[in-house]
């Protein structure tokens, strides 16, 4: 099969949504697909190279950071997806959001009659940091935000999303064409538990006690990350044998590192900005729990990776997270938004050690259903699917 692959951002860029897309692209590559993957550049110049057997062509864009740090545009990409159909000649194309260059794609794709289908990323609350001014209209700015999105998907052949949350979401919101729920994946050759660790060394280099419960936070530090209710649960706790880790960059760092100094948590709370790709298994292997107290999660890439290294969860109860939790089997859950609760089930992970390595477990063989090979499988049976209705809409 010729796969052509459009998202707003992709490898070497490391946000949830970039880091599926090139693990599906490497999947269906080394599963002797023809894939090519068309995604903004890192180096603001457009180019081409093979990347791990995937042809991907970075188009031209200008740098946004000034809005939202690691944020790049497209402009006017339009003849360029024009030209890539010309030469590669997809069977099939798959977009990842509805923003203009994989709107282009999708107009592409009909001109050349190609089968499109799309996976959603999106929900509002990821956009509105980059807007924080429109907080004050939010139920119109929701509105807004979803009726673009589904003014694309509505004319796709098929539309994926991460857990049978996220479908329901959609459904919910008015996605008119099949929807299927596959996993983000995850990649358990890199994340796995690995006792050869020396957690006292990865410890040490991201300034981290050996003698208190670590938890770890991994990705982009935004508002709807909620990291502010952890905080202000250890706070609330008024413990010295817990700290917190939160590994990421994003527009809330300054603002949590105010709080963290305002509550006196200098000592409990580390700020490690990006982790280098290479330290996050060694660092997830060194921790003793994982974290995610974010409202705004489709499934969750780092939580997966969290599990796949046999470490027990605290999520929030939100959105699709409750997906990856039982309670008191590989972790828990506390209630969305709710420092006591969070505080409370921090205690308890604290007062009971013997109970992680049962829990890590349990997590491991929950990520197992979420393997990249189960979810490079799922997308073939629906590119299979789409190909093989013989009418475009």
């Amino acid at each position: 099969m010729r796969i052509l692959i459009a998202s707003v951002t992709y490898t070497p860029f490391s946000n949830g949504q970039a880091i599926f897309t090139s693990n599906l692209a490497e999947q269906l590559a080394a599963n002797h697909h023809e894939v090519l993957a068309v995604v903004p550049s890192d180096q603001g110049q457009t180019y081409h190279i093979n990347r791990n057997g995937v042809e991907t062509q970075y188009l031209w864009t200008v740098d946004l950071s000034f809005l939202y740090p690691g944020s790049v545009f497209t402009p006017f990409p339009a003849a360029e997806v024009r030209r890539v159909f010309e030469w590669f000649k997809p069977d099939i194309a798959h977009i990842q959001d509805h923003y203009p260059l994989c709107y282009h794609t999708y107009n592409a794709a009909r001109r050349f009659g190609v089968k499109i289908i799309g996976t959603n990323h999106f929900m509002p609350e990821n956009i509105a940091p980059v807007f924080p001014w429109l907080s004050r209209f939010k139920s119109n700015f929701d509105w807004v935000l979803w009726k673009w999105m589904l003014g694309l998907y509505n004319k796709l052949d098929m539309v994926t999303a991460q857990s049978k949350t996220a479908v329901e979401i959609l459904k919910n919101k008015g996605i008119q064409v099949d929807t299927k729920p596959i996993t983000c994946g995850v990649n358990l050759e890199r994340f796995k538990p690995d006792p050869s660790i020396d957690r006292k060394i990865w410890r040490a280099k991201y300034g981290l006690s050996m003698d208190k419960t670590t938890f770890l936070f991994v990705g982009r530090v935004g508002g709807e990350k909620r990291l502010d209710v952890i905080i202000r649960a250890l706070h609330q706790l008024k413990r010295k044998d817990i700290q917190i880790i939160i590994a990421g960059i994003g527009a809330h760092v300054t603002k949590l590192s105010t709080l963290v100094k305002e509550l006196q948590l200098e000592d409990l709370v580390r700020f490690t900005g990006f982790i280098p790709n290479e330290h996050l298994p060694p660092l997830l292997n060194s921790i003793d729990i994982f974290t995610m107290p974010s409202e705004a999660e489709l499934l969750s890439i780092a939580s997966l990776e969290a599990m796949a290294t046999a470490k027990p969860l605290l999520l929030a109860d939100a959105q699709a997270l409750p997906e990856l939790v039982t309670n008191g089997e590989n972790g828990y859950l506390f209630r969305s938004g709710d420092i006591d609760d969070a505080a409370h089930h921090m205690a308890l992970f604290a007062d009971h050690p013997d109970r992680w390595e049962t829990m890590g477990a349990a997590s491991l063989e929950r990520a197992k259903m979420h393997s990249l090979e189960m979810m490079r499988r799922g997308f073939e049976e629906v590119y299979k699917t789409v190909l093989s209705n013989g009418t475009i809409k």
